[in-house]
């Protein structure tokens, strides 16, 4: 290798310097460009190469890095703000949107945006579009359309049981004793949220069965009576 000149080198004149330590550059872009490059730079971090993408392994790391467990409902918040499509994975792209959006290139400050992100999460416009998201999540296989009873639990304990807590526990405790459903729909989960925001529990005294509900919530709601009797 060659020895290093001690000359004061001249100023490079070639247009393919575009860093924005030589070349004063607009403050906003260069900003920008260097937080994208951090964001990628994270990526690759917990990324299985091979796949170009966070795997389960990947992503059980960053929850480590995190101090969340994987099942943790800010980490389902997560993918739903990097809009991902596949179930335990992320690719560059969603990383890249998810973190623009929550202002994170670092692992810390990554930590510091969930609490805000479930925040955020909270109103009722964009909770109604996490919940419908958190049913497509688990939709794993082409064409799959509903979702087995168990995972159907799984997860309304998961997203809905926050705050709705004694209406998840009674629906999650019918839905493990019916024997008519072994799997359910886009339609009945939606439904769900609706009959925790529009009917008073545990008394049911609104509810009206010829409100076109689901046959899954009239069942509920006749067990829920059946109880009370």
């Amino acid at each position: 290798m060659p020895r290093a000149s001690k000359r004061k080198a001249a100023p490079s004149t070639s247009t393919s310097v575009t860093s924005c330590d030589v070349v004063p550059p607009r403050a906003g872009k260069c900003k920008s460009r260097k937080v994208v490059d951090r964001i990628g730079s994270l990526f690759e971090l917990y990324a299985n190469q091979s796949l170009n993408m966070i795997d389960p392994e990947g992503i059980e790391a960053l929850c480590s890095d995190l101090g969340v467990d994987h099942t943790n409902v800010r980490i389902l918040m997560l993918a739903w703000k990097m809009k991902a499509e596949k179930q335990g994975y992320f690719s560059r792209d969603e990383w890249q949107r998810g973190l623009k959006e929550l202002h994170a290139d670092t692992i810390s400050k990554l930590k510091k945006a969930l609490p805000g992100l479930e925040k955020e999460l909270m109103t009722p416009p964009k909770f109604e579009d996490f919940y419908a998201y958190a049913f497509r999540y688990c939709l794993t296989e082409e064409r799959q359309k509903s979702v087995d009873i168990e995972t159907v639990c799984e997860l309304l304990n998961l997203v809905l049981g926050p705050l709705y807590r004694l209406q998840v526990d009674l629906l999650v405790k019918y839905l493990k004793v019916q024997s008519e459903y072994r799997a359910l729909n886009m339609d009945q989960w939606l439904h769900f949220y609706r009959f925790c925001k529009e009917i008073s529990f545990p008394d049911l005294q609104n509810y009206d069965s010829d409100q076109a509900w689901p046959v899954i919530i009239d069942n509920f709601v006749e067990w829920m009576r059946d109880k009370q009797s």
